[in-house]
């Protein structure tokens, strides 16, 4: 028997790695299943039928979902991302105007310098 010994440092080892392979597992499951459910382009028949992929066949289920779909996953995170963002700025009244304002008045004053009033106006106007 390889386990008989009790607890050993190779038993350790072993569980710690179960351990992180079944959070890892969660986190892709987690991760489809949100992409799955925030997707507007899908029918509902087709968010049942991956549903039951997944749960039924859930290693060849997560795999064929993250061969078949990770681009148009990325694609709908930083769509989602950027969508957020434009939201807070709405809600908080952030304008890059209003931003660039701030910058000259901080460069006027010297609290920063030429090359930093460059690099920051560069990440507002993006």
């Amino acid at each position: 028997m390889l386990f008989d010994g009790g607890f050993t440092f190779a038993n350790f080892l072993v569980d710690a790695l179960a351990i992180f392979m079944l959070f890892v597992w969660l986190y892709l499951l987690i991760t489809i299943f949100s992409d799955l459910f925030n997707r507007h382009d899908i029918s509902a028949l087709g968010k049942v039928l991956w549903v039951i992929v997944l749960i039924a066949l859930p290693y060849i289920g997560v795999f064929a979902y993250i061969l078949t779909q990770s681009w148009g996953m990325a694609e709908r995170k930083e769509a989602q991302i950027a969508h957020a963002q434009t939201e807070l700025r709405r809600i908080v009244g952030y304008s890059p105007a209003d931003e660039i304002v701030k910058l000259d008045k901080l460069k006027s004053a010297g609290s920063i310098t030429g090359q930093e009033y460059d690099r920051l106006r560069a990440r507002l106007v993006m």
